[in-house]
């Protein structure tokens, strides 16, 4: 092994007593001239990444500029052989595919394209990489193949405005699923693509969401998910041949369900809530003569819900992941003996991506933490040691001394238990500056991952409180459903809670609160600063909801379909729709506001954006307004999420410090 060590002379300091070293090791069996060429080409990603940040004061802005460059790596994916994983990664600025050998080594570039890649699947029989890729950011994702060496680039789906998601290949490669908006724009289809050729075939139609999650090894049958409502979806079985369908997951109310087959098509594997309240993993038999056998339990938890699983191609293993809180928990589930067993304790709080090796001795997978970007792992079954794969740079980061969350416990104004991650920046004098930071979705779950942006505000003395309310996901089925239409007023409810939790714990100043939040969190935002406009000073609105009349009217077909349980429908409920929107309160907002936005949004479309900055702008109320002309819904670009987090940290750094005042 040859190590090259590159060093980046910087001024001295207390701050910086030593010059830069970084070590970058090389096989010995290289030549000269892929030497030459590999470590040039470091040196160069070295410096690019860094900016020459080292000469540079370490103000405001270049501090949170070197915390969001730091960056991801996702949706890990093995070689047949199992000496490869595919991955995507955003090093270059852009997420793309790379390739890395999967004992460790030097990663290789497939794609260099100008949109983000989003999620990659290696073909079973090792020909194509297949992959996702968003124009503009925006909701239209297309679907193509390449070869794992970057040649033979193909789109698979007709291109345009078209929305497709993609899914898993068939055993032998012959086909692709992936599922589209191609026939109508109000509901996503199943669809199999032929590779290479590209033909395409219909095979279910759905009103609202639906796509295959599985196929038998025999390219007979497939698991499709179907949307009922978020929050309720349901597993069918599906004969690829006729398109004919058999209902696997019955249920009344609310349910959530994934699957996948076992060795063979007559056993279905499910992550399930039916008749339960937090998600346990069982298994459905399916008989000779079709007829189903009701759901089998077998494993399940008191203190945790079932996050996933995934399954061996030997059907001997399923590898359970469950969610404590937002923290995960490994478990292996012997398929034959039907019994579970503790898995390894997690380098890091949170994983994903699980994939198995062909041949089941090895699990692929993302990592992460409050203080550790998401790299790509894996596990050796048979010793239970984990490998790091890949590091996402953080030049001018020293991650150990990043803030971690703690675990917070408080009660909402009815009694009911929330709970939220706090985290204290260094040198922190209480009571001092906090920012509530809302999770999307309203079903998302605020977890202890990685947040460039809350440790860029930690960094400027200001602590985070990133609170689960009612609604948030992870916490069983009940609570899930606690916002439901009419229920919302009770999650907006909850802001006020959070707000008194950080008080009278003694950790927030009440003159230096702050607000932020994206997408569902964004309408959380505008929610607080319209019915509580005397207990903000600041707010952050990324691309939320404010008026869910616009919102219905100019989102995805699709999205409204699905949408009308978790917030109303607009044909029948469109009074409460109006009372909830926090447009026709807006008149009400005092706090400075940033609103953050991409052009391409159709999920959220810019609309929403619009109609705050126009109204606070006529009140005199001091407002900014960021549009992303090459985004959609969130920030995929690493340009964007560095302008996005100096703008928003240096918002709340501006109005939370003492004396700063709100204009009423």
């Amino acid at each position: 092994m040859v190590t090259l060590h590159v060093f980046a002379q910087r001024p001295k300091s207390p701050d910086n007593p030593l010059d830069k070293v970084v070590n970058f090791s090389l096989p010995h069996h290289y030549t000269r001239t892929e030497f030459l060429m590999k470590t040039s080409l470091t040196l160069l990603a070295f410096l690019c990444s860094t900016s020459f940040c080292f000469s540079q004061p370490r103000d405001l802005e270049t501090t949170v500029t070197m915390m969001a460059k730091i960056g991801a790596c996702t949706s890990p994916t093995f070689s047949p052989d199992g000496k490869t994983i595919a991955f995507v990664w955003n090093i270059t600025g852009v997420p793309q595919i790379w390739t890395v050998a999967a004992l460790g080594g030097w990663p290789n570039l497939v794609t260099s394209l100008d949109d983000p890649v989003g999620g990659v699947r290696w073909s079973p029989d090792g020909n194509w990489l297949a992959f996702s890729l968003a124009p503009g950011g925006g909701m239209n994702q297309q679907i193509y193949v390449i070869r794992a060496d970057g040649t033979d680039l193909r789109r698979i789906t007709d291109g345009g405005k078209d929305n497709n998601w993609l899914g898993g290949w068939a055993d032998d490669s012959r086909f692709l699923t992936f599922a589209s908006n191609r026939r109508s724009s109000a509901s996503m289809d199943a669809y199999l693509a032929e590779i290479p050729s590209g033909g395409l075939k219909l095979v279910t139609q759905n009103q609202g969401t639906g796509q295959f999650v599985d196929v038998s090894s025999d390219n007979k049958w497939a698991i499709l998910t179907r949307t009922v409502s978020r929050g309720d979806n349901n597993l069918y079985l599906v004969d690829l041949a006729s398109g004919s369908e058999q209902l696997l997951t019955p249920h009344e109310g609310p349910g959530s369900f994934a699957g996948s087959f076992g060795k063979s098509a007559d056993v279905v594997y499910v992550a399930t809530n039916k008749d339960r309240d937090l998600r346990a993993f069982g298994k459905i038999k399916i008989g000779n003569d079709g007829v189903l056998e009701p759901i089998q339990m077998l494993a399940d938890r008191t203190d945790a819900e079932l996050d996933g699983f995934a399954l061996n191609d030997q059907g001997t293993t399923a590898v359970l992941v469950w969610n404590v809180a937002g923290r995960s928990e490994f478990s292996f589930y012997d398929l034959a003996k039907e019994k579970m067993r503790s898995g390894p304790k997690l380098p890091l709080e949170i994983v994903g991506g699980l994939t198995f090796s062909k041949d089941g001795k090895t699990l692929a997978m993302v990592l992460s933490g409050s203080a550790s970007p998401a790299n790509i792992w894996t596990l050796d079954l048979r010793s239970s040691k984990f490998q790091q794969l890949t590091n996402s740079p953080h030049p001018g980061i020293d991650l150990t001394k990043l803030v971690p969350p703690e675990l917070a416990g408080f009660t909402a104004h009815d009694s009911l238990a929330l709970s939220g991650w706090l985290y204290i920046p260094q040198s922190f004098v209480k009571p001092g500056p906090v920012v509530l930071s809302f999770h999307g979705g309203p079903e998302g779950q605020e977890r202890p991952g990685f947040r460039s942006d809350y440790q860029a505000l930690l960094s400027q003395g200001i602590a985070v409180f990133a609170p689960n309310v009612r609604g948030s996901a992870g916490f069983g089925k009940i609570f899930v459903n606690l916002d439901n239409g009419p229920l919302r007023v009770n999650g907006i409810k909850d802001i006020k809670s959070c707000v008194d939790y950080v008080v009278s714990s003694g950790v927030a100043d009440p003159k230096r609160i702050g607000i932020m939040g994206g997408s569902y969190g964004g309408y959380m935002v505008m929610a607080g600063l319209t019915e509580y406009p005397e207990v903000f000073a600041a707010g952050a609105n990324l691309f939320g909801v404010v008026n869910f009349e616009t919102f219905f009217a100019n989102t995805e077909p699709w999205m409204a379909a699905i949408s009308t349980v978790e917030y109303g429908d607009p044909k029948t409920q469109l009074e409460m729709l109006k009372s909830l929107s926090p447009i026709n309160k807006v008149d009400k907002v005092v706090a400075p506001t940033i609103v953050l936005h991409g052009a391409n949004d159709t999920n959220v479309p810019v609309v929403e954006a619009v109609q705050v900055v126009t109204n606070l702008k006529k009140r005199n109320i001091p407002v900014e307004y960021v549009l992303f002309p090459d985004e959609g819904h969130g920030w995929r670009k690493t340009p964007n999420r560095i302008k996005s987090t100096v703008a928003v940290t240096k918002w709340f750094a501006k109005y939370l410090q003492p004396g700063s005042t709100v204009v009423k």
